[in-house]
């Protein structure tokens, strides 16, 4: 909607909203300065900073150009990686809390059974005590996960919004502009006032660019998923992955109904980032994709012949299915609501399941 209609646009409410996630980052990480992940709050900090000058930059400019947004997602992928080893360290810290309280409260129960007589009630004590002290900590452990992940939402959020706003500018607007170009181009081949072989380089030229603007707003945002929804563009991304990469991906669906903006987006993205850790890393020579309502559930399946988790090469020296794009698609799966499991054995392939809730809400960017 900001792309459609550029006078509509709040940019003093973009601009507020950009600064009160400015000081959430840095009130958070001056918290994080004080815990063993301070680099990590600090270059999350850098990029949070980074990414918000950047889209004020960008939306300070009447007409941006082409690919003046490449660096926002560059900043913005770095961010998000950040905020993926910060949540996993977080939930290191929970386990190992979890960890601990397992193994005082094995000791407090051997220790209870040998001073059960007149020690009883000073064991009782200390085991009250105990478990106050470990329950205040996960309880602020909890908090401190809690928060980042509202943050890392509304980043999250925006973003998805940001890239939305450009996909469609590239697409309707400098696209348009490019297709004129043509026309005009093709009527002064019709008058002869030009060199031929001049002319022809220049439609080309031209037809590329098109080319280029169309692809470049796909990637940003598909059209596609706005105006036709989920099924259409799991067809369409199964359709374009085989082309590109040899690899026969089908997709079996009964759902052609349409979900919730954020469920949409969410199942997509994961759906896109399965596919390219198939590509990458599994050596596979075909993979199914599914899309099922099963009562109140709708539930995506991702399934490769390749080598499964086991054998696959690390990706940069990390262990098979660690890295942070599997992270990603776990965050996307409960930000949605619902959860994601993965099984696999070497040479037997992987099998991604994402299930979700189906919330029967009016979609928020309906076609055109």
């Amino acid at each position: 909607m900001l792309a459609r209609d550029p006078e509509s646009v709040d940019y003093g409410g973009l601009m507020g909203q950009l600064e009160q996630a400015d000081r959430d980052i840095r009130r958070i990480s001056g918290e994080g300065a004080q815990t063993p992940e301070r680099d990590l709050w600090a270059r999350l900090e850098q990029y949070s900073t980074a990414f918000s000058d950047e889209a004020r930059r960008l939306l300070s400019v009447a007409e941006p150009e082409t690919f003046s947004s490449i660096d926002l997602f560059r900043y913005h992928e770095a961010f998000t990686s950040v905020i993926a080893r910060l949540i996993e360290a977080e939930y290191r810290k929970v386990s190992a809390a979890r960890a601990q309280i397992d193994r005082r409260s094995s000791r407090l129960l051997r220790e209870s059974a040998l001073f059960a007589g007149g020690a009883g009630f000073l064991a009782l004590l200390f085991s009250g005590f105990t478990v106050r002290l470990v329950s205040r900590l996960t309880a602020a452990m909890h908090s401190q996960g809690e928060e980042l992940s509202r943050v890392s939402w509304q980043m999250l959020s925006n973003q998805e919004a940001a890239a939305r706003r450009f996909s469609h500018e590239l697409h309707d607007e400098l696209g348009q502009e490019l297709t004129a170009i043509k026309t005009n181009l093709t009527a002064l081949e019709a008058n002869g006032q030009v060199n031929p072989a001049r002319l022809d380089d220049s439609l080309q030229l031209v037809d590329e660019a098109i080319g280029n603007v169309r692809q470049m707003s796909q990637l940003l945002r598909p059209t596609i998923l706005d105006d036709f929804g989920l099924e259409a563009s799991l067809r369409w991304l199964c359709e374009g992955f085989a082309a590109r990469t040899g690899i026969d991906v089908r997709l079996d669906s009964d759902f052609p109904g349409r979900l919730p903006d954020e469920t949409e987006t969410h199942l997509f993205r994961i759906a896109q980032e399965a596919l390219t850790n198939i590509a990458r890393h599994s050596g596979a020579k075909s993979a199914q994709l599914n899309l099922a309502a099963k009562g109140a559930q709708i539930t995506l399946s991702i399934q490769d012949d390749g080598r499964g988790l086991g054998a696959a090469r690390p990706a940069r020296g990390g262990a098979p299915g660690s890295g942070l794009g599997m992270t990603g698609m776990r965050a996307r799966a409960r930000g949605a609501g619902g959860d994601l499991s993965v099984r696999s054995r070497p040479g037997g392939g992987v099998l991604i399941e994402v299930r979700v809730p189906i919330r029967h809400e009016t979609h928020s960017h309906p076609p055109g």
